[in-house]
């Protein structure tokens, strides 16, 4: 797994590259920490090259909710594709998500 930020104004977005699973959630949270710290109105993690999530991912996507919004910082997901959607709705979490197919109508959401 892979992780790439960019920021526009008060957004940072987070491009994750592979799975999303046990081997990735503390470089997921530290990244995410990083972000919040640095006082960001909100976080864009472009799932668009996320194949698969497990429980573990499925778990820290949910501690990312929650620490953004003790933060006072909006969390979205943008780009997932089939499987990634198909797992958040077996799970029944699609709805704890605000998600966007594109990353630039979830940075602009911000607005």
């Amino acid at each position: 797994m892979r992780v790439k930020r960019q920021d526009y104004k008060d957004v940072t977005v987070v491009e994750l590259q592979g799975d999303l699973d046990g081997d990735f959630i503390e470089l997921l949270e530290s990244t995410i920490s990083e972000i919040i710290s640095a006082r960001t109105a909100g976080i864009v993690l472009d799932m668009s090259n996320v194949g698969f999530i497990d429980g573990q991912g499925l778990e820290k996507l949910l501690w990312a909710r929650d620490y953004c919004n003790e933060k006072d910082c909006e969390l979205r997901l943008a780009g997932l594709d089939e499987n990634c959607a198909k797992i958040l709705e077996v799970t029944r979490l699609d709805k704890q998500f605000e998600r966007y197919a594109e990353v630039a109508e979830a940075v602009k959401s911000f607005v």
